[in-house]
C-alpha cells in the first residue's frame, strides 16, 4: 500500500489519481486545511481517506500500518504565508516531515518519495541551475524548510537505512489549483474584469510544469532509479514571465480592453525569487518526457481554473 501525505490537496490528489490508475491501493493522510475531498470523490471508496494532521504523531504512525512507500507531498502551499505566520513552514514544513520519518523508521517503512521545490536554490547564479549547484541559499522560509526536510530525509537513508526520492519542483501548475499566481488572476479578473493588478514589475521569470507532468515524473523516478537518495529537479527545461502569464489569462478570460498594472519592484512579495530556471537534464536523462512546455501549461492550467472557479 502507498500512503500519500498530502493526498487531497492540489499536487496529492494528482498523484492518487497515477497510483490508483497503476493498480496501487492507495491510503491518503490529510487535514483538509487546503485539500478537498471532492478532489478524490471520483475514487469512491477505492482510496482511503485518514482526516489527520501530521503534527500528531500517534496518527503519523498509525497510518504506517502496512506502508511500503510513503509519498510525502502535506506541507504550507503558500510561500507568503510564511511572511505574516513565521512558524508556518517549520512546524507545516520540517517537523511534520521529521513525524513523517521518525513514524516510517518505528514501523519499519523504507522507502519515502518527498516534494521538495525548486525555492531552495534561492537566488542561484548559475542558471539553468543543475541538482549539484551550490552552497543553497534559500531566501523563502518555505524554501528553508524543505531544504531542512531534504537533510533529515538524506540523514534517516545514511543513518537508518531508508531509500529516497527528493523531487525539487518547478512551479507546478494545473486543474484543482487552490493558490498560486494564475489562481490569483483569475479571482482578480472575477472581482474586477476591467484591470488586473500583477504583483511586482511582470518580469519575474520561472519554470513551470503541469501537475500531470509533475506526478507522472514522480513515479517514473520511484519505479525507475535505485540509489540511496535519489535527487532530481521536476521541470520542463523551459521558462515563462509572469507577464506572459497575465496576458494568457486575460486571453482566456475572454474580457477586451483590461487594464494590466504593475505593482513595481523586481519581487512579487519578500522572499519571492525574481528567476529561476532548473536544468532538467539529469531527469530527461531516464527517459522521461513531459507532455507540455511551461506556455502551454500555464494555458491549460487557466483553461482549468476559469471553468472550475467561474468566470
Amino acid at each position: 500500500m502507498e500512503l500519500v501525505t498530502g493526498g487531497a490537496g492540489f499536487i496529492g490528489s494528482h498523484l492518487v489519481d497515477v497510483l490508483v490508475a497503476q493498480g496501487k491501493s492507495v491510503r491518503v493522510f490529510d487535514n483538509l486545511s487546503s485539500g478537498r475531498e471532492e478532489f478524490l470523490a471520483h475514487h469512491g471508496d477505492s482510496v482511503e481517506i485518514i482526516q489527520a494532521d501530521l503534527l500528531n504523531y500517534d496518527d503519523v504512525k498509525a497510518a504506517m500500518a502496512g506502508i511500503e512507500t510513503v509519498h510525502h507531498l502535506a506541507a504550507n502551499p503558500d510561500i507568503r504565508l510564511g511572511t505574516e505566520v513565521t512558524d508556518t513552514d517549520l512546524r507545516q514544513g520540517t517537523i511534520a516531515t521529521y513525524n513523517v520519518l521518525e513514524a516510517m523508521r518505528v514501523s519499519g517503512v523504507k522507502r519515502i518519495s518527498f516534494a521538495s521545490s525548486s525555492a531552495i536554490y534561492g537566488e542561484a547564479d548559475v542558471m539553468p541551475t543543475p541538482e549539484t549547484y551550490g552552497p543553497v541559499k534559500p531566501i523563502s522560509l518555505y524554501g528553508a524548510s524543505k531544504l531542512s526536510s531534504e537533510a533529515l530525509i538524506s540523514a534517516w537513508c545514511g543513518t537508518f537505512g531508508a531509500k529516497s526520492w527528493l523531487h525539487r519542483f518547478a512551479n507546478i501548475v494545473g486543474s484543482r489549483g487552490t493558490h498560486g499566481v494564475i489562481f490569483d488572476f483569475i479571482h482578480k479578473l472575477k472581482a474586477d474584469p476591467t484591470r488586473l493588478e500583477v504583483l511586482g514589475d511582470g518580469r519575474q521569470e520561472k519554470s513551470y510544469m503541469s501537475a500531470e507532468d509533475c506526478v507522472r515524473a514522480m513515479v517514473h523516478l520511484v519505479d525507475g532509479v535505485d540509489e540511496d537518495v535519489n535527487l532530481y529537479n521536476l521541470g520542463t527545461g523551459d521558462t515563462c514571465s509572469v507577464r506572459r502569464i497575465a496576458e494568457i489569462v486575460v486571453e482566456e478570460s475572454g474580457f477586451e480592453n483590461v487594464s494590466i498594472e504593475y505593482t513595481g519592484g523586481k519581487r512579487g512579495w519578500a522572499g519571492d525569487v525574481p528567476k529561476t530556471s532548473l536544468d532538467v537534464e539529469y531527469l530527461f536523462s531516464t527517459g522521461f518526457v513531459p507532455s507540455m512546455q511551461s506556455e502551454a501549461a500555464i494555458r491549460y492550467t487557466a483553461r482549468a481554473l476559469i471553468d472550475e472557479i467561474g468566470l
